[in-house]
């Protein structure tokens, strides 16, 4: 595991875009393209907005876009992971429309859109393993320890075996979310993690072993790839110097 504190959340946001690039440039060169799935939440909106300003630190032609969850709203709603993605990055980098595969939260039968979301995963990202990897996977952290849409009282409906799943929240209502099986197969996941609101969370999967029973978000634990987790100070601020801030 990597841990890396910032000084702020704009220290963060470029942190994470240069991360971005880095492992976009290295499998670009191991495989010729690179995998990504984009994470909903107002924190990667500040790491979009660096990756769009400087769209040629990624080989967007190279790259295909997917998503670790998405609302049962349609593309357009203000609350589309889709939506944001699109007005504050994809619009404004050269990416391949056709190689942007967003969710379909907006189907009726949102069991069939996980099933036909895990088609195309398994398509585009490939490979010859069991489990497709995906190059690089962004997630957040929710004041509950949730991430992407696993949510503590749904975490267990996505431990597979799909990588794809339809859940209904009691509190957050029905999405559609990569299971865990699916997220930890990626070769790389970066946690984006700021505010202090998230301090006690961190604290607890951190340091503490993820709670009992653990947070969501610290099931997260790639099978045979690398785990960083990024946070601002603020975030950081209940681990008590076990990282240090740049």
């Amino acid at each position: 595991m990597i841990l890396e504190v910032t000084s702020d959340a704009a220290a963060l946001a470029e942190a994470a875009a240069a991360r971005i690039a880095r492992h976009a440039a290295e499998a670009i060169r191991a495989r010729g393209r690179f995998t990504i799935a984009l994470a909903g939440g107002s924190t990667p909106r500040a790491t979009h907005d660096r990756l769009a300003a400087a769209p040629a630190a990624v080989d967007w032609a190279r790259a295909d876009v997917l998503f670790g969850d998405e609302r049962a709203v349609p593309p357009d709603h203000a609350d589309s992971n889709f939506r944001m993605a699109r007005e504050t990055l994809l619009d404004h980098v050269p990416v391949d429309p056709d190689r942007v595969h967003r969710m379909e939260g907006e189907r009726d039968d949102l069991d069939a859109a996980a099933r036909d979301y895990e088609t195309t995963f398994r398509r585009v990202v490939g490979g010859d393993d069991a489990i497709p990897r995906l190059d690089l996977v962004l997630l957040g952290v929710g004041d509950d320890g949730h991430t992407a849409s696993l949510f503590p009282d749904v975490v267990d409906r996505g431990t597979g075996p799909e990588l794809v799943k339809a859940i209904d929240s009691a509190s957050k209502g029905p999405r559609l979310t990569l299971t865990l099986p699916a997220l930890n197969a990626a070769r790389t996941v970066l946690f984006l993690v700021g505010g202090e609101r998230k301090a006690s969370v961190m604290r607890t999967i951190l340091l503490e072993r993820g709670g009992a029973p653990p947070f969501p978000a610290a099931r997260v634990r790639p099978n045979d790839g690398d785990l960083v987790w990024l946070l601002d100070r603020e975030a950081a601020s209940a681990l008590r110097g076990s990282a240090s801030a740049r």
